[in-house]
């Protein structure tokens, strides 16, 4: 006869004395507990006072949250379920349950306590060893996230003023069918009072949009005029060489919205973005990668719908006692001052930094000619275009291993924590919260990193 294993699911059981005996011992979750431990939690916004309820713990919820979104798991209320069905989540929350009501507004108020933590993670990681401090070298990229809003729940500025002028005419004929019969139903079931009602309320909407958009082509005008009259400048000093300036014209920008310039309603603060799934409503998320360790030294979120004045900013991510020596960035990063900025300090001194990208694409596969030994090229002169002096550096034998590097670091981040960790779409709103979650995201991977690279917390 064979022989089964008995399965008897109406036997009350007791569970061991140690909820350690049902997790194993190499788990995230033992990492995670022992992690929060060594930090300074000193920044958490705590209720000082001692009055109401009892509150949990910032080190429990703080573990939680970030084992959570290094297993993948971002809604409070699908974190609140796994408290009672997670056995390792047990373990850590020590058989309590947090509810999502706590977990949200913990992970909405405590942004310096992110930021903090952040940088504990990464000195930790100096201690155990795994990172270095000091000439280390940086891959710098950005990705595309989804905002918590549809695309679809945008309006344009040309499509809001339609829009409002339609909402004026439906009030004034459903004022003056009111006047003569207060109240009637109309053909859909709905009374006149509600509609009016109803109609204001959208047009304050669209009115709020327009001045959204307003605020925007402002902001927009006075940050291109200096580069429009850099254009100008150059163009009459090309007129008083001799020479004729090439192309059109330069137009000065306009403080006015465009017809087509969208505001979404659930998340102004996100933009429209061209992703590789099309354009979708989006945030621009920006990471520094140390490219020995593969953690995320720089994370920053960003409302830019590309990479070409995202360099400083990201720069400025990098906390400075780690010492970049090297930057290596797409070529959409690139721009003459930006490079200059990073490179040379305003007095002229050197800041002993170096940025290198790939300004010319190689195709895919590589000739006889590029597997041959050959030697490097001569420098070009001081004086010589940027873009060639930019070139050179990826045209030697150090600079292409380097150019490869970047995409072997930055890329694979992004990829683990779209793929892995699942992490496609902000559940918070707006450019301060969607910057907070993604310091989240960040530090929760760099925990799940540091466990993967056997890090030693108590060695350290």
């Amino acid at each position: 006869m064979p022989k089964f294993v008995n399965i008897d699911r109406d036997t009350p059981l007791l569970l061991p004395p140690d909820l350690r005996d049902w997790v194993p011992a190499d788990p995230l979750v033992h990492f995670a507990i022992d992690a929060v431990a060594e930090l300074d939690l000193s920044a958490a916004a705590v209720n000082e006072r001692g009055t109401g309820s009892g509150q949990y713990p910032p080190g429990l919820l703080l573990g939680l949250l970030v084992y959570s979104y290094a297993t993948g798991v971002f809604s409070s209320r699908q974190i609140e379920r796994t408290t009672c069905e997670n056995v390792a989540v047990r373990l850590l929350c020590a058989d309590t349950h947090p509810d999502h009501d706590t977990l949200c507004p913990f992970r909405r108020k405590n942004g310096p306590l992110l930021s903090h933590a952040f940088a504990q993670v990464l000195e930790l990681a100096a201690r155990c060893g795994v990172l270095k401090v000091g000439g280390i070298t940086v891959a710098i990229d950005g990705t595309k996230i989804l905002a918590n809003a549809s695309k679809h729940a945008a309006v344009s500025c040309a499509h809001a003023g339609q829009t409002m002028q339609i909402l004026e005419l439906e009030i004034a004929a459903l004022l003056a069918q009111a006047a003569q019969a207060d109240a009637t139903p109309l053909q859909d079931g709905l009374p006149i009072p509600a509609e009016v009602q109803r109609r204001p309320e959208r047009k304050a909407q669209l009115a709020r949009a327009r001045a959204e958009m307003e605020a925007r082509a402002s902001a927009r005008c006075q940050a291109e005029q200096a580069e429009h009259a850099a254009k100008l400048a150059a163009r009459e000093t090309a007129r008083a060489a001799g020479k004729k300036p090439r192309g059109p014209e330069p137009q000065p920008p306009e403080p006015t919205p465009g017809a087509k310039d969208p505001v979404n309603f659930p998340d102004p603060a996100s933009r429209i973005m061209k992703t590789t799934d099309g354009f979708q409503q989006s945030y621009h998320a920006q990471a520094g990668v140390e490219t020995d360790s593969l953690l995320i030294v720089g994370p920053r979120g960003s409302q830019a719908p590309n990479d070409k004045k995202e360099l400083l900013p990201n720069l400025t991510a990098v906390p400075r006692h780690l010492a970049p020596a090297t930057v290596l960035i797409a070529s959409g990063f690139v721009s003459e001052a930006a490079v200059t900025a990073a490179e040379r300090e305003a007095s002229g001194q050197p800041t002993g930094l170096t940025v290198l990208a790939a300004l010319q694409r190689e195709p895919h596969g590589r000739t006889v000619a590029q597997l041959e030994q050959r030697t490097d090229p001569l420098a070009p002169s001081p004086a010589a275009p940027f873009a060639e002096r930019m070139r050179h550096r990826t045209a030697t034998a150090a600079g292409r291993a380097l150019a490869k590097l970047r995409q072997q670091t930055v890329e694979p981040v992004f990829g683990i924590i779209k793929e892995v960790l699942g992490f496609r779409r902000f559940s918070l709103r707006g450019l301060a919260k969607a910057s907070l979650e993604w310091d989240l995201v960040t530090l929760a991977y760099n925990r799940k990193r540091l466990h993967r690279l056997g890090a030693s917390l108590r060695a350290a």
